[in-house]
């Protein structure tokens, strides 16, 4: 299941997408999960789903590789369906015991979960089509008018391409320990939820002592390095925000508000 997480990961291509600036991008995805929260009628989320699905298209990301990333959110999935489907006041169609399902209920938790799908597929779309340090760069030039009121965007930007990097190390990292622990006797599926839960542990502390690990020899690097932020840094590459960049960005947005208000 941790191999199946696509946020974080990058696969370098050639496609309209990928040669976007990375501002560009990034403001995609904050106008898109802006909006995803406001749709309420089932047409906005066809309109969506086929924004979505040309986005992907257009990108050359394999289907398959964008929806086994869903898989990890699969009991976040189910968890807040059933709180939706059993939570929900209106018109009761099934009853079991205590709880009942109302047609408002099966639409509400319906709309919650095509959310999260949505909001994991861009976000997903967003670092497979963004090499790090592009991302890291478009950060920091989207937070650079902050600075002046003392926002450290560099050191923000920076932080935040960090911790998107190091998720598929982790993953890599809880997978060997998961796999030497299996070695050694310890069992991870069998057994109630509570006892799967406790069974993560022996896991969990070796994950946490790696993970300090390596952000200490990343600092070291860094150091070694004579890295002092943003300071007299200058950049090999400079972005470019070309027209057609303006006229996603515009679309982009544009989508997302008729979705939201005509929609």
């Amino acid at each position: 299941m941790f191999r199946d997480i696509t946020i974080g990961q990058y696969l370098p291509g050639e496609s309209f997408i990928h040669r976007l600036d990375p501002r560009t991008k990034i403001l995609s995805v904050l106008f898109f999960m802006v909006g995803i929260f406001g749709l309420k009628h089932l047409y906005s989320y066809l309109f969506v789903l086929a924004l979505t699905l040309t986005v992907i298209l257009v990108a050359r990301i394999p289907l398959g590789y964008l929806l086994k990333g869903l898989k990890p959110i699969f009991i976040i999935l189910i968890f807040t369906v059933g709180l939706h489907l059993f939570l929900t006041p209106g018109q009761i169609l099934v009853e079991i015991g205590p709880l009942s399902i109302t047609l408002e209920g099966i639409m509400k938790a319906s709309f919650m979960a095509l959310r999260l799908i949505f909001l994991v597929l861009f976000a997903s779309l967003l670092t497979l089509t963004t090499a790090p340090m592009s991302l890291t760069d478009g950060l920091e030039k989207l937070l650079a008018p902050f600075a002046k009121v003392g926002l450290p965007a560099h050191e923000l930007a920076m932080m935040m391409s960090i911790a998107l990097r190091f998720i598929p190390t982790l993953i890599d990292e809880t997978d060997k320990i998961m796999k030497a622990q299996k070695a050694r006797g310890a069992d991870f599926e069998s057994g109630n939820i509570w006892q799967r839960a406790k069974s993560m542990i022996p896991i969990l502390v070796p994950l946490f002592v790696s993970a300090f690990r390596r952000a200490d020899e990343l600092a070291m690097a860094m150091e070694a390095r004579c890295y002092r932020g943003s300071e007299g840094r200058t950049r090999m590459k400079q972005l470019v925000y070309r027209k057609t960049d303006l006229i996603v960005t515009l679309g982009m947005g544009s989508a997302m508000v008729a979705a939201f208000f005509f929609l």
